[in-house]
This record gives C-alpha cells, sequence and structure tokens, in this order.
C-alpha cells in the first residue's frame, strides 16, 4: 500500500480542496474542521446552534469531508450537532469522534476504555451522529487500567459487526502506537501539533512513517494564537480554556509574540494570512497529514481551505521549521490536570 499521497482535487463553491488518505484506506479533505469549539472550550458561542448547523454545512459545501467530534464534547451536544448538520450528506462525509472518558452527571471524571465501556460509547455515538457507521474511533485518551491490545481488538471487533470503519488513537505515544497497531492496524493518530507545539516531531511521526498510519494535528493554529487575532490584550471569556493554559498567561503571549510576527511578515509576501501559512506549513511536512482547525464561522472555513494552495518554498519551509527552536516558545501547551492524561 502507497503512504498516504496527496490525491485528484476537486473544486467546490469556487476553491479546490485537495484530499489525503490516512493509513487504511480512509480518504479525507486535506483539511478537516474540528468541531469541538461549537459546543465548549472557548467560552460562549455568540452562534445559535442552527447558525453552527449552517457553519458545518457550509463546510461541506467548500469541499471539507473530515469532521472531527467527540462524545465527551458538551457532553452529548457537539456529536448531535453533528449528526443533525450532516445528515444530508453523510454519504459525502468522513465522521471521526471519540471515545475514552467515563462521563458522570455530565462531566469527565477520568478514563475508562474497559471494552463494555467501548462498546455502549460506540452504540450511543451511532445514534447521535444519526448514522449507522462511525468512519473513524478513536481512543480519547489513552487509558492506562487498560492494555491498548484490548482496546484495539475490541475496536477490531466493532469494525467486523459493522459499526466502526477506522481505528484512531489520540496523544498516543510511539511505543502505544505500535503496540496498538500490532493488535488491530490504526488508520490515524491525533495529536497537538502546530508550529509552536513540535513534540510529535521526535518519535510519534517516525513511527507514523514507519506504520504507514496518518496523523491528524489538533490545534494547528495554536489554539487561535497563529492566526495573529491574540495578543497581550485579548481577554479570554469565563469558559475559554486558554485561560488555564500556562502558554497563555500575558507574559508568555507577550514572549510568543516574535513568532507570530515572523509568520504573519511572511503571509504578507504572499497575499496570505498568518493561519495560512500555520496550515500551509503543516501540509508540507507530510503528505499523510490532515489537520483539523476548529471554528465557529464560515469565513474562517474558506481561509483555511485556501491554505491548500499557499505555495512555500523549500527554503521558507526551513525556516519555518527553526523558526520555534529559533525563537523559543514559552509556556507549557496544557495545565497540569490535562498534561497527566497525555500518553508519554
Amino acid at each position: 500500500m502507497e503512504h498516504v499521497t496527496d490525491e485528484d482535487t476537486h473544486p467546490h463553491g469556487g476553491l479546490i480542496m485537495h484530499t489525503r488518505t490516512l493509513g487504511q484506506g480512509l480518504q479525507v479533505s486535506a483539511i478537516g474542521l474540528g468541531c469541538m469549539g461549537m459546543s465548549q472550550s472557548y467560552g460562549p458561542n455568540p452562534g445559535t446552534r442552527d447558525d453552527m448547523i449552517a457553519v458545518i454545512r457550509s463546510a461541506a459545501d467548500l469541499g471539507v469531508t473530515f469532521f472531527d467530534t467527540a462524545e465527551v464534547y458538551g457532553p452529548y451536544l457537539n456529536e448531535e450537532l453533528v449528526g443533525e448538520a450532516l445528515e444530508p450528506v453523510r454519504d459525502q462525509v468522513v465522521i471521526a469522534t471519540k471515545f475514552g472518558w467515563n462521563i458522570q452527571d455530565g462531566k469527565s471524571v477520568g478514563l475508562d476504555s474497559r471494552p463494555e465501556q467501548i462498546r455502549r460509547v460506540a452504540d450511543a455515538c451511532l445514534k447521535r451522529l444519526r448514522t449507522d457507521v462511525i468512519d473513524l474511533f478513536y481512543q480519547h485518551r489513552v487509558d492506562p487500567a487498560v492494555p491498548i491490545e484490548d482496546v484495539a481488538g475490541t475496536v477490531g471487533e466493532l469494525v467486523n459487526e459493522g459499526k466502526v470503519r477506522h481505528l484512531g488513537l489520540s496523544e498516543a505515544s510511539a511505543a502505544t502506537i505500535r503496540r496498538a497497531h500490532a493488535a488491530h492496524p490504526v488508520s490515524a493518530v491525533q495529536s497537538e501539533y502546530s508550529l509552536w507545539t513540535r513534540d510529535p516531531e521526535a518519535e510519534v511521526l517516525p513511527t507514523l512513517a514507519e506504520l504507514r498510519i496518518g496523523f491528524v494535528p489538533f490545534s494547528p493554529l495554536g489554539k487561535g494564537f497563529l492566526t495573529g487575532a491574540v495578543d497581550t490584550t485579548t481577554t479570554f471569556a469565563e469558559g475559554d480554556v486558554r485561560r488555564t493554559i500556562p502558554r497563555f498567561t500575558e507574559q508568555n503571549r507577550a514572549a510568543n509574540q516574535a513568532l507570530v510576527d515572523h509568520v504573519t511578515e511572511l503571509a504578507r509576501s504572499k497575499d496570505a494570512t498568518p493561519g495560512q501559512i500555520a496550515l500551509a506549513w503543516l501540509l508540507a511536512q507530510q503528505p499523510w497529514i490532515a489537520p483539523i482547525p476548529g471554528t465557529r464561522r464560515t469565513s474562517r472555513i474558506e481561509e483555511n481551505a485556501g491554505a491548500t494552495t499557499v505555495p512555500l518554498s523549500a527554503d521558507e519551509i526551513a525556516d519555518l521549521d527553526n523558526l520555534a527552536q529559533r525563537i523559543g516558545v514559552h509556556g507549557d501547551r496544557y495545565n497540569d490536570l490535562h498534561m497527566g492524561y497525555v500518553n508519554r
């Protein structure tokens, strides 16, 4: 099997969206849509539920075929939103969702990837998503209490039963990825990856290249920072997760501004936006990478899709490759609680 390559392109709404193939034949748009922020994590949503359905449907009209959600987002509300929005075009899109949290009284209280729990979540996800099959089913975080072989094996059974098409992992270490893949083929791994979060490059990306597994970066725009829309004057609303992230303290935002300034300067020379440069850099790393930036606005989806046509020279890519090390990135990407759930 060829490892992930750019496929033919197809026009939508005046744009051209490339497609890529992840792992075991999972074809997706080169730029996906992370839907989490429509239901949580970035403060009160100024839009209505109908507004968000319209945004998701606009993404599909623009050629986005890869939509990311999870049971825990809301919880449950985000899957219901995505399911309703995509029901009219279900056969034209790929829906990824996730299991792995113990949700009690509307809140996650820890991890739970026991086989019986995975099965319960799968059945509930199918109903909320209004579908008869989950295209990509991720373990949201690695559960140290459950052998990864049991997790992969259970999802493999769901594949055989026709309830799931592909297995994915999120924030998993290289060693865990290898063990899971030996039990059942892993099609995609999801982790935070961007110009200012480079952790996967050390071990995860080389492992994925070897095993021919696709990679799905979340927060590819640095939770908004790499777009240039966030600076030291930004005030985060109550409920915005960035209030709890060390990298987003006012002091660290000031220290990290030099990185965004450099990206902005390059963007001006290309008649592009800083966010498009950040996404174009990710796409240039490997042909088997499909980032999933999130937004609540159709205009941002159009902007993000435009990143697929932003040309970067080898010298420009190399310069961006070295940017984080050269300038230095200040502050951890998670608070201590959430960092504790990362499999390392």
